[in-house]
């Protein structure tokens, strides 16, 4: 693809902007984008996205007290504003009103992380482990003893598998 400015050389840099839902696309060369340096210069930041998310969340979303945060005294406007917390403590305060956010853009409430692909394989025997102790505890709850033998077989089998990883 040649470059939309010159129309010599290949475009390497692609800019793409997204204004009132109108989508427009600037390829450029190396030259052409040094040129053209206001079309890179953005004042995108990670805080400046996340403020964004928050302003543009559904308005149905609890409310807050104007006080803000019992320990630093951050309100949640201040918080849109920066995108940052605080302290520590905001994100209890905010909680009601940052989760239906969280799960808007994730799709879940809880935070998963990322695994390292060194420890992937021990966590995930783990995280297992521990959903089958969980139903494990619900079969014996509700009486269901065979499934609860197979589930508890199952347990040590696995704890006993990643002892024989670890030596």
């Amino acid at each position: 693809m040649l470059c939309d400015e010159c129309g010599k050389n290949e475009a390497k840099v692609h800019v793409t902007h997204i204004l009132n839902g109108k989508k427009s696309e600037n390829h450029l060369c190396e030259e052409c984008a040094k040129k053209n340096q206001t079309i890179l210069n953005s004042n995108f930041s990670m805080e400046n996205l996340f403020s964004a998310m928050l302003n543009n969340a559904l308005n149905t979303t609890p409310y807050l007290p104007a006080k803000g945060c019992d320990m630093c005294g951050m309100t949640y406007e201040e918080f849109k504003q920066t995108g940052k917390f605080g302290c520590s403590h905001c994100i209890d305060t905010f909680k009601p009103r940052l989760m239906p956010v969280v799960k808007n853009i994730q799709g879940h409430e809880l935070h998963r992380g990322k695994i390292p692909r060194r420890a992937g394989g021990i966590y995930k025997v783990q995280k297992d482990i521990e959903k089958l102790k969980e139903e494990l505890k619900s079969a014996i709850e509700q009486e269901e003893y065979e499934t609860a033998a197979k589930l508890r077989d199952k347990i040590r089998s696995m704890e006993s598998n990643m002892k024989k990883g670890d030596e």
